[in-house]
């Protein structure tokens, strides 16, 4: 007999059901050298995997001396975007995770990013993973608070209707982990190693229950023999 250790998953998206963080990145340095700011596609998820790049304005016009606008944001969506629908790949066993915990857990699974909207919409249909979630992906950019502040898990727990206490969220950044601890819920942080998502040892310090390595761990860690 399974049974179920919490009433619902919250899943990050990037890092964690898509591998978007380098395709992102790639397109990030390219735009910032055009600004001046020469820094590789490695330094790029480095410095901003977790983070969306609106929040870090002040350190781009430190490093470029230019002020973000909505027309260089805008621009740099469109191309993140065709990027992403031309190159982008689910992260090796989220999928068959997904469809398992779908059931198991009655369709209660959501998505809660720091993403905009429109990505995560992009890349759930991307990698086949849309109907799951349809009516149940959040972004932090549309509410007043993004990660690390818990209100996008807020706000998927309730429409859940599910106490965050009785979630568990799954995150592979601090800012996202720190985000699922604030809102009550236990993280179980992704680390599979590589750039684009932080360390064992990060994640752990940021408050994680759990860290494993493998999407495909993920459904018996939610679930227990009795």
């Amino acid at each position: 007999m399974t049974v179920l250790r919490f009433e619902a998953v919250l899943f990050d998206c990037d890092g964690v059901l898509v591998d978007s963080e380098p395709i992102t990145a790639r397109v990030l340095a390219t735009m910032l050298g055009e600004l001046g700011w020469s820094i590789t596609q490695d330094d790029a998820l480095r410095i901003f995997v977790g983070k969306t790049v609106k929040d870090e304005a002040a350190l781009i016009h430190s490093r470029t001396g230019f002020t973000l606008t909505s027309e260089w944001l805008d621009e740099f969506r469109d191309r993140r975007n065709q990027a992403l629908e031309q190159d982008l790949q689910a992260i090796n066993g989220a999928p068959q995770a997904v469809h398992a915990l779908h059931g198991l857990f009655g369709g209660r699974i959501a998505v809660a990013s720091g993403a905009d909207m429109v990505k995560i919409e992009l890349q759930l249909r991307k990698v086949g993973v849309y109907d799951y979630f349809a009516g149940r992906f959040f972004s932090g950019q549309a509410l007043a608070r993004n990660k690390p502040a818990p209100d996008v898990y807020l706000t998927a727990a309730d429409a859940l209707g599910v106490a965050p206490q009785r979630c568990a969220v799954v995150e592979d950044t601090v800012t996202g982990a720190t985000a699922g601890v604030a809102a009550g819920a236990t993280v179980f942080g992704y680390s599979p190693g590589g750039p684009g998502h932080d360390s064992t040892q990060a994640l752990l310090r940021a408050g994680v229950a759990h860290v494993f390595h493998d999407m495909r761990e993920l459904p018996a860690l939610l679930t227990q023999a009795a």
